[in-house]
C-alpha cells in the first residue's frame, strides 16, 4: 500500500474571475500531521473541499486513499472525517442526538460519549445546538468528523474563534488522533497552531504552494540566524544598521526596527555599535523567527495580506 494518503497534480480552480487553485502540487504521507497554511484567500480551504470530494476542481489529479474525490466521494465519506469552516445543524436539535445520529449513519450502535467529553462537550448533551456558543459549535463539528473512527481526519481552521482553553484542547486531541495509519490534515490561518502541531506543513499564497517541508526545516532554510527587535525613533538610520556586522537585513516600520541576526553571537556587538551611534534602542528583545517569517521571505509579503 502507498504511503501517500493524498496526492494533488497540477490542480485548477476558479470561482467566475477568481483563480483559487493555481497549480496546486501536494503530497500527504500516511500517519502524519500536515498542515496546509497561509493567509485568508489563499486557497486553503478550496484545496480542502476538492481532496474531501466537496468541490470538483476545473482541472488536475486529486487521488485521496487512492480514490478519485470526484467519482468516489461516497466510498470516500466512510473513510474521511471532514469538519468545514462553515457548517450549521438545525437550532432545536440537542448535542446528544445528533452525536448518535451521526453515529447510526455509519452503523455504530455504541453511544462513544467519551468523544465528546475529550472536546469539553459532556455537560452539553442536553443542550439545542443553537444554545451553544461559536466556540463549542466547532468543537461539536470537530467530534462529529471524527465519530466514525476515520483513516483521514481533514480539519479546516480547526479552531478559528475559540478561547485559547478550547484551542488547547482541540491541539490536545489532534495529537492524540495522529497513529495507527490514522492521517490528520488540518487549515489553519495560524502559523504557531501549525508550528505547534504538524509534522509538514504547506506555505499557500495564491493557489500554489509556496514552501513545503517541517516547521523547523523551514525557518532555518529561509530565515537563518537570530531576530533582534527593537523600538527606534524618527531619526533612526537603517542603513547604520545594515552596514553592521553580522546583520543579514534590517527593516523599519510603524516606529520598530527588526533585524535580521547571522546567530546569538552578533547581538552584543549590534547592540554595543548602535549604542556607540547615540541610537536610543527603545524596547529590545531578540526573537526566534517563526513560520509568518517564512511566509514574508518567500512572498515578500508581510503575513496577513490577502489578494481577496
Amino acid at each position: 500500500m502507498s504511503d501517500s494518503v493524498i496526492l494533488a497534480v497540477n490542480v485548477r480552480k476558479k470561482y467566475g474571475e477568481t483563480t483559487a487553485l493555481d497549480g496546486l502540487d501536494l503530497v500527504v504521507d500516511r500517519g502524519e500531521i500536515f498542515g496546509i497554511v497561509g493567509p485568508n484567500g489563499a486557497g486553503k480551504t478550496t484545496a480542502m473541499d476538492c481532496m474531501a470530494g466537496m468541490r470538483r476542481p476545473d482541472s488536475g489529479e486529486i487521488r485521496t486513499l487512492g480514490l478519485d474525490p470526484t467519482v468516489d466521494s461516497q466510498l470516500l465519506r466512510r473513510k474521511v472525517g471532514l469538519q468545514q469552516q462553515e457548517s450549521e445543524l438545525p437550532e432545536r436539535i440537542r448535542v446528544g442526538e445528533v452525536f448518535k445520529l451521526f453515529r447510526s449513519l455509519f452503523g455504530i450502535d455504541e453511544p462513544g460519549m467519551d468523544l465528546l467529553e475529550k472536546v469539553g462537550l459532556a455537560e452539553k448533551t442536553d443542550a439545542f445546538f443553537s444554545e451553544l456558543s461559536g466556540g463549542q459549535k466547532r468543537r461539536l463539528f470537530v467530534a462529529l468528523a471524527m465519530v466514525h473512527d476515520p483513516e483521514l481526519i481533514m480539519l479546516d481552521e480547526l479552531t478559528s474563534g475559540l478561547d485559547p482553553k478550547g484551542r488547547r484542547d482541540l491541539w490536545s486531541l489532534v495529537k492524540n488522533s495522529k497513529g495507527n495509519g490514522r492521517t490528520v490534515v488540518l487549515s489553519t490561518h495560524y502559523m504557531d497552531e501549525a508550528q505547534k502541531l504538524c509534522d509538514r506543513v504547506a506555505i499557500m499564497d495564491r493557489g500554489k504552494v509556496v514552501a513545503l517541508g517541517t516547521p523547523d526545516a523551514l525557518v532555518r532554510k529561509y530565515c537563518p540566524g537570530l531576530r533582534l527587535r527593537l523600538g527606534c525613533g524618527d531619526d533612526f538610520r537603517p542603513e547604520h544598521a545594515a552596514d553592521l556586522e553580522g546583520v543579514l537585513g534590517v527593516r523599519v516600520r510603524d516606529g520598530t526596527c527588526v533585524m535580521d541576526l547571522e546567530d546569538a553571537g552578533a547581538v552584543v556587538p549590534v547592540i554595543r555599535a548602535l549604542s556607540e551611534k547615540g541610537t536610543d534602542l527603545g524596547d529590545l528583545h531578540t526573537e526566534v523567527p517563526t513560520l509568518e517569517d517564512v511566509f514574508m521571505a518567500v512572498t515578500g509579503k508581510d503575513y496577513g495580506e490577502s489578494d481577496g
